[in-house]
């Protein structure tokens, strides 16, 4: 998803994109309930284009679809919504730099901006669906664009393990802890990290029981510091990751943590920062910037990681005498608890790949095969 900020007469752009969402609310209240509703928005809307309605019907279905599937509280749809635009809709001019937009009172035409990569993707890819979105009063059009597809690469080379975790973000099996001096930036690593999220979590709390009207003036300005921050941090580690199995030939590997918050037990201290971790949005840009390298990707088990000597396989509780610290009770291996599951990642990497990659047998006996290629027997018995 690539964005680009809208930058054209600002009042009459903000009024007819207010009329668009306010279009979409109301189509979203209808469009809730059922099907024959939904049939009704699309009658009421006749004198308008019809790709409108069908565009914010199908987003509220899809916006129903996922609370059903999460069981989560019923969807709020804000007044300030996402507008979703299709081909139909809206239409770039590459050279000027300009998009003509739907409005329910005519089309309108805005110039645009954004980086200059953002740019380049959107004047050379095929452009799909977009969202018109309003953030601290600039107006975003988020545009998907196909990108190209490349051939994944063999891994020659085996797999980067990396292993995440709450006191390191990230350590690869090079023994590479993330972030930290190969990341240069202003944060200086993990323990720099728990810093600035402790002081920002004291900060909102003590700013939310204040509750006076400045306090909530400091909140809005804070809104998504901390998460631009995890974000851009989760970026620069990903990146580094997959540039290194770039350079080195090989492919990365992954622990498969989905569900990790409902098995994990942890002290009530410790559930602010669990439940906190981006483990999911740092296996997502990875994933994505594995793909497009053209850089193989596995997701491996994650059970045991820790607690398995990658030298002997022994596997035991007792190997982790303390929480960054691994000794083999079996073979004496000692050394940083973190690099030695990232290890274990990367050898379950090269097994999972060879199983993804194993050629369908088609030529193994099999009972149900020679049952099958057996003539059928003959109605005299002969």
């Amino acid at each position: 998803m690539h964005g680009v900020r809208l930058v054209g007469p600002g009042a009459v752009v903000a009024d007819q994109a207010v009329a668009v969402e306010d279009r979409h609310d109301r189509v979203a209240q209808r469009a809730g309930s059922g099907a024959g509703e939904q049939l009704a928005v699309a009658g009421l809307l006749a004198g308008a284009v019809q790709q409108a309605a069908v565009r914010a019907i199908a987003r509220v279905a899809g916006a129903y679809a996922n609370r059903r599937a999460s069981k989560k509280r019923a969807h709020i749809f804000r007044a300030h919504g996402a507008v979703p635009y299709d081909a139909r809709l809206m239409s770039f001019n590459r050279d000027a730099r300009t998009v003509s937009l739907w409005t329910p009172t005519g089309r309108a035409t805005v110039p645009y901006t954004g980086r200059p990569e953002d740019l380049k993707a959107v004047d050379t890819l095929p452009v799909g669906e977009a969202d018109l979105i309003c953030r601290r009063g600039v107006w975003l059009l988020q545009v998907a664009l196909a990108l190209p597809q490349p051939v994944v690469r063999e891994p020659v080379g085996g797999f980067i393990g990396v292993d995440q975790g709450v006191a390191n973000l990230a350590v690869t099996c090079d023994g590479v802890v993330l972030p930290g001096p190969a990341l240069a930036g202003p944060v200086g690593g993990n323990g720099h990290v728990r810093t600035l999220r402790d002081r920002r979590h004291r900060q909102r709390r003590r700013l939310q029981k204040k509750g006076t009207a400045s306090a909530r003036r400091v909140l809005r300005r804070l809104a998504g510091r901390e998460h631009r921050m995890m974000t851009d941090l989760n970026h620069q580690i990903s990146k580094q990751v997959v540039r290194e199995a770039e350079r080195t030939g090989r492919g990365v590997a992954l622990e498969d943590l989905q569900g990790i918050r409902g098995r994990v037990r942890a002290h009530r201290f410790q559930r602010r920062t669990l439940h906190s971790w981006a483990f999911a949005q740092q296996i997502t840009f990875t994933r994505y910037k594995a793909a497009r390298a053209g850089i193989a990707f596995v997701l491996v088990d994650p059970a045991y990681t820790s607690q398995a000597c990658p030298e002997c396989g022994y596997v035991s509780r007792a190997n982790r005498p303390a929480r960054g610290r691994f000794v083999c009770e079996r073979c004496g291996l000692a050394g940083h608890a973190d690099h030695l599951a990232a290890r274990n990642i990367a050898a379950r990497g090269v097994a999972g790949w060879a199983a993804i990659n194993q050629p369908h047998a088609t030529g193994l006996p099999s009972p149900r095969r020679d049952r099958e290629s057996k003539p059928p027997a003959s109605a005299s018995g002969s």
